[in-house]
């Protein structure tokens, strides 16, 4: 650790439960601040010590409530930037508008580059994120992005599973690269969904698989999920090609209550996520299990603090 300087974590409003545990892991304490919402909706934030000249790192996912929380996010540097801080770094677990990547239409905003030029007009000097949606809105930022991965702790956990006779599940086509790593580190093999999505309701259709899937244990690998509707329709797919089991492993859980219905109801036999999203409707559900990333975080930040390389993190 550096001696220079000690790691100033701060927490927004979004996920503190998730910032308590990287500063756990990092051994050290949550930093002091104070996030007020008035009753007309304005947010204020206050930082609650001294960080004049610090490397400071604020934790917020942009994730159920995105548009108050990447607002609170902008306003948190701001406050930094204003308090003669050395550097700010946004540690953004899920960056819900990272799926806003592309004009593919007529007359609609590319959200993914409005948010990226106000993150550094704001002032951040780095972002740390996990399982964007569309990696690429990483080159909509001057500032450095870390983008880190969720594959090595599921592929861990997956080994622990004892199963076999297994396969890895793309639900289509654009995460066949992300479903590739799963299938090469494990050593099994990768079968690809054909989805289709016509409209913007969040309903996918799943015209069918291209792979074996006859008596093998099916693990379905995604980023994230809100209705559970590719999940499920997946799910019916491979069991309709011959699969004995379908698990589903996904990076981010936003789950609303008709998604939970949804993945109640299906073949799933049980969907691994992480605590990347505080999403009180996934607690204490028997079919969902939390798997904690808060120590990836918590190292990253380490390694960016002393000024070393992520590189082994993507090992």
């Amino acid at each position: 650790m550096r001696n220079d300087s000690q790691i100033k974590i701060f927490s927004g409003s979004s996920n503190q439960e998730f910032t308590k545990k990287v500063c756990d892991f990092l051994k050290i304490p949550v930093n002091k601040s104070e996030v007020i919402t008035f009753s007309e909706g304005n947010t204020y934030v206050k930082i609650g010590e001294k960080v004049r000249g610090m490397d400071v790192y604020i934790v917020q996912t942009i994730g159920l409530n995105p548009n108050n929380e990447f607002v609170e996010l902008l306003f948190w540097i701001d406050a930094f930037k204003r308090s003669c801080v050395n550097s700010v770094t946004a540690i953004i677990p899920y960056f819900g508008y990272a799926k806003a990547d592309k004009k593919d239409e007529p007359r609609v905003s590319i959200r993914a580059r409005v948010c990226a030029d106000c993150l550094e007009t704001a002032g951040v000097d780095r972002v740390v994120t996990m399982d964007l949606h569309s990696p690429q809105i990483q080159g909509f930022f001057r500032k450095p992005v870390d983008h880190l991965y969720a594959a090595n702790i599921f592929c861990d956990y997956i080994k622990g599973m004892g199963i076999s006779n297994y396969v890895i599940a793309s639900p289509d086509e654009g995460f066949t690269k992300n479903a590739r790593y799963y299938s090469n580190k494990l050593g099994v093999p990768l079968v690809i969904g054909n989805k289709q999505r016509p409209l913007h309701d969040e309903k996918a259709e799943i015209l069918g698989i291209i792979g074996d899937v006859d008596k093998k244990t099916a693990l379905i690998v995604d980023d994230f999920t809100i209705s559970c509707g590719t999940l499920t329709e997946i799910a019916d797919t491979l069991k309709e090609n011959g699969a004995e089991e379908v698990y589903a492993f996904v990076s981010h859980a936003l789950l609303t209550k008709k998604g939970i219905d949804a993945l109640n109801g299906s073949v799933i036999r049980k969907l691994y996520t992480t605590d990347t999203v505080n999403n009180p409707d996934i607690l204490n559900n028997e079919k969902i299990e939390i798997i904690s990333v808060a120590g990836l975080f918590g190292k990253a930040i380490k390694i960016i603090h002393e000024r070393d390389s992520l590189s082994e993190l993507f090992i």
